[in-house]
């Protein structure tokens, strides 16, 4: 991954940044993933894609990203439409907001994660409360539903592709709004 500053707006109150990393999208989907972060972003994006190694006849690609706090979830919201495609999308905590982490997979659906200030996965004690609640009814082991929680699932199946992605080239784009 290449050294990038962030723009000086993400330190700003109500700005927020984070990275897009597109781990794997069938080549003619690309367009249409660019369509759709231009249009969250309210800016042009022109993404340097380069072969997915790991899936061939797929491409990979990552951009970081500065704009509004809770862009991170609206850029996620937008390319969970294209089913097929595997990507995480994070938001750095800011002044008022946590950090979040979003992965996809066309197996495993969208995961959603807060991120502490030291980039773990932070589970909040009602989701931890539920859990206990519902394995002692069904007197089932709680292990598989807090591997669920912290994704670990979704970081065993994108780890190849992060894997095949540390060559890459990052752009940086900001949000105009």
């Amino acid at each position: 991954m290449s050294a990038v500053s962030y723009s000086q707006a993400g330190s700003q109150a109500g700005h927020s940044q984070g990275v897009i990393f597109i781990h794997a999208c069938p080549n003619a989907l690309a367009p249409h993933l660019e369509w759709a972060i231009t249009k969250v972003l309210s800016t042009e994006v022109p993404m340097s894609w380069a072969p997915q190694p790991v899936a061939p006849g797929q491409l990979r690609s990552q951009i970081i990203w500065s704009g509004k706090q809770g862009m991170g979830a609206r850029i996620a919201s937008a390319l969970l439409a294209f089913g097929q495609v595997r990507y995480e999308v994070t938001e750095d905590p800011s002044p008022g907001h946590e950090g979040e982490r979003f992965a996809a997979t066309p197996d495993l659906g969208l995961f959603r994660a807060t991120i502490g200030t030291h980039g773990d996965v932070m589970v909040h004690e009602e989701r931890l409360r539920s859990l206990l609640v519902q394995s002692t009814a069904t007197g089932e082991s709680v292990t598989a539903d807090i591997k669920r929680l912290i994704g670990q699932p979704w970081d065993e199946e994108l780890e190849a592709f992060r894997v095949a992605q540390d060559d890459s080239k990052i752009r940086v784009l900001h949000n105009v709004s």
